[in-house]
């Protein structure tokens, strides 16, 4: 997708700047990207906007500027003879990224050299904090997750991993989706973690809370649910990080988690994946009262998400959701926080 593409799709899957809280508004054509006024009556989150890689929230909730490079679905496959004995299992997966074109120039690239590049760019903005919202990896080779930390070390940057679905998944291994994960968490990808819980975490920066929700499953249980509504209690302002996008009206079942129609019926990958098929029953009553309880958060300022190799941008009850496209083919998003006064104005900018 050339960067003309890339700007349509973002420019239609959804209002480019918008009033949090308020009901999403459209711009007249031609105005996408621009901040908007706060709307009368509109809830205290601020506004948004959105323009190409880069999107910015203004809040009276922020109470110092920070910025975030956002990234997923790296889908890395570096190996080496320590896969020998899983080649069974990983070897649709390590031959699916080897020639991407980068998203804005069209020229062969590859997931390595697209992280590293994200990277520099982190390095360049200065960001407080990166976010790698999942299938960094595409099967958890302990060359490429060893790659990863060395190369997350040299940047010297904060960051926070969320796993996706192809994290922990090697292809047409026995077992059940909740064994598989547990199981190849602990064993590889564990250092990514830094000492955080793997399936629910939360880290502070500059007063905003980024929690981290492990939903790669399409799936958030119990105690992920409980987590949540701990973090919802702090009332501070906050960023959902989840690798699998929340349901949003009009998507497809990629946007899985909370989807009406996720189950059995609609699960179309499971023979290619190689893996246990989607629950008849559908969706868990945790994960369904998780969706509801995400966009009626009101100090959440908004849901950032992978998985589906597009961009994309829903605002749901006033919360926006941003999806990135691949980091596989170069893509990431630059999230910018600046406080909002009273009057909607913007105090502090940082470029």
């Amino acid at each position: 997708m050339n960067r003309r593409g890339f700007l349509r799709s973002l420019s239609v899957s959804a209002t480019a700047g918008v009033a949090l809280g308020a009901q999403a508004a459209a711009y007249p054509e031609g105005a996408a990207g621009r901040t908007v006024p706060r709307f009368p009556g509109a809830q205290p989150r601020g506004t948004f906007a959105l323009e190409g890689q880069n999107a910015s929230f203004y809040s009276p909730l922020i109470s110092r500027p920070l910025r975030v490079l956002m990234l997923a679905d790296t889908h890395l496959f570096l190996d080496d003879v320590r896969g020998i004995p899983f080649r069974s299992f990983s070897g649709r997966m390590a031959g699916a990224y080897n020639r991407p074109l980068h998203f804005l120039t069209g020229q062969a690239t590859h997931p390595q050299e697209c992280f590293e590049a994200s990277l520099r760019q982190a390095q360049l903005i200065k960001a407080d904090l990166v976010a790698i919202v999942g299938d960094l990896f595409s099967f958890p080779s302990e060359a490429a997750i060893e790659w990863v930390l060395d190369r997350l070390r040299f940047a010297g940057l904060p960051y926070v991993y969320v796993a996706g679905n192809h994290d922990w998944h090697y292809e047409g291994m026995e077992g059940s989706i909740e064994s598989l994960r547990a199981t190849w968490i602990q064993k590889r990808l564990l250092p990514l973690y830094q000492g955080r819980d793997p399936m629910a975490s939360s880290v502070e920066v500059q007063g905003v809370r980024f929690v981290s929700i492990d939903n790669s499953d399409y799936q958030i249980t119990p105690a992920q649910l409980r987590f949540w509504r701990t973090e919802v209690r702090r009332g501070q302002p906050m960023v959902l990080l989840v690798h699998i996008p929340l349901y949003a009206p009009g998507r497809s079942v990629g946007f899985g988690c909370g989807h009406p129609d996720w189950g059995a019926s609609s699960d179309k990958g499971y023979e290619l994946e190689r893996r246990p098929r989607w629950p008849e029953g559908g969706h868990s009553s945790a994960t369904l009262a998780f969706h509801r309880e995400v966009f009626a958060a009101k100090t959440l300022l908004g849901v950032c998400a992978g998985h589906v190799h597009k961009p994309a941008l829903d605002v749901i009850q006033g919360v926006p959701q941003l999806v990135t496209h691949a980091n596989a083919f170069g893509a990431h998003l630059d999230l910018r926080f600046q406080p909002l006064n009273s009057s909607g104005s913007n105090p502090v900018h940082r470029t």
